[in-house]
């Protein structure tokens, strides 16, 4: 029947174009949830980067071991010639002494032991950064065995009040988990490096006591070392005499509020070097910052390179001196301190310089606590690359002077 079989036909062709409609459905359904699961991917990978890492221009945080270059000022030069008192910078921010905040509870009587488990060495790190884009580098095997292998500080210097607990718990928690100890250091006192070459800081004593809080918080329940702002102490002459007493107390007060946050944190005072000043003037301005009784002892040597064994009997000096308690020890950074000091006035990336001993806390030196690599072997301080930037070789003149 003509009727029926028309009927049919059209029943049969509605049939496949809803058949196409269906499939040509799926399929876009399936390019929808193959876009979204990529965006999801992305978006996971974006999350958890880690952004925490310091670059170049001091923030440190997470990128390439801070890359902050210790002061480069003259003042700390390797000569045995006591340094002039630095102009003030004119964009300098009167140090004022901040309110008294609460003071926190005592810390235990028992001091922190003195680290004895592995140092950390951060997962991201410029030198590492190199490493892993230049296989093919001749020099790569060099730098990576004798530099990137090795644990360094991380550095946080940047004045960034909200972000920066958040900073230090991922490394903290990080070295925690690889049962290690972490070195870190706190770097934004205001007026730092007295306008030089790693200027820059808090704008003043009160932020700066509210940011070494929020940097305490993220000290955690584990080990760790703190070297507390480089040059703070010996580098202080250019400054006033009320200004000095003002910077004094804050670290005074920022040795406290570390130390008592972190239970197992040993903090560690500005020393200067053995090139520098005298033991006794070292020691009375130790004193007149809170060392003996906020602090585990002194680091010295920071972004210089005295010899391991001049520095070892300096600090002895520096600490009789203070006068105790005969708990406190030292630190020495031998990043670059393997063929001594260089000329008198040589102090940016001079010639001639060599990796020294590889950081520990067995030294087997009585009241040396730890040999560190503090200043990071391999970024300059300013005049063979920006301050703080990595060179491949600068590192390999280090890794085979």
């Amino acid at each position: 029947m003509p009727g029926t079989r028309v009927r049919r036909r059209t029943a049969h062709r509605e049939r496949r174009r809803a058949a196409r409609r269906h499939a040509l459905l799926a399929v876009a359904s399936a390019v929808v949830a193959i876009g979204a699961s990529a965006g999801l991917i992305d978006a996971g990978h974006q999350d958890g980067r880690d952004t925490a890492r310091p670059g170049p221009t001091p923030p440190p945080v997470l990128q390439p071991l801070p890359a902050v270059p210790t002061p480069t000022a003259p003042a700390p030069s390797a000569s045995s010639a006591r340094p002039a008192p630095a102009a003030p910078s004119p964009s300098r921010t009167t140090a004022r002494p901040s309110a008294a905040p609460t003071p926190p509870p005592a810390r235990p009587t028992a001091p922190a032991p003195a680290p004895r488990n592995r140092l950390f060495r951060h997962p991201h790190s410029q030198v590492l950064d190199w490493v892993r884009a230049n296989p093919d580098d001749p020099r790569r095997p060099v730098i990576e065995s004798r530099i990137a292998t090795q644990p360094a500080a991380v550095w946080f210097a940047a004045h960034n009040p909200g972000e920066i607990a958040g900073q230090v718990r991922a490394v903290t928690r990080g070295a925690a988990a690889a049962g290690r100890t972490p070195v870190l250091v706190p770097y934004a006192i205001p007026d730092r490096d007295c306008g030089g070459a790693s200027q820059g800081g808090a704008p003043d004593l009160a932020a700066y006591d509210a940011w070494i809080r929020e940097f305490a918080r993220g000290l955690g329940a584990g080990a760790a070392i703190v070297i507390l702002e480089p040059d703070a102490i010996a580098l202080s002459d250019c400054l006033t005499a009320p200004e000095r007493a003002a910077r004094f107390a804050s670290l005074a007060r920022a040795g406290r509020t570390l130390r008592t946050a972190g239970p197992r944190a040993r903090v560690y005072f500005d020393g200067g070097h053995s090139g520098w000043h005298t033991p006794a003037k070292q020691a009375a301005a130790l004193r007149a910052a809170g060392a003996a009784t906020n602090g585990d002892g002194i680091f010295t040597n920071v972004a210089n390179f005295h010899r391991t064994a001049d520095e070892t009997a300096y600090a002895r000096r520096v600490l009789a001196a203070l006068g105790g308690p005969a708990r406190l020890g030292a630190v020495i950074d031998t990043s670059r301190n393997g063929n001594g000091a260089p000329a008198a006035g040589e102090w940016c990336d001079p010639a001639g310089r060599a990796l020294g001993r590889t950081p520990t806390t067995r030294t087997g030196e009585a009241r040396i606590d730890a040999y560190l690599w503090v200043k990071l072997p391999g970024e300059s301080d300013g005049c063979s690359a920006a301050p703080g930037s990595f060179t491949p070789e600068y590192a390999y003149s280090l890794a085979t002077g």
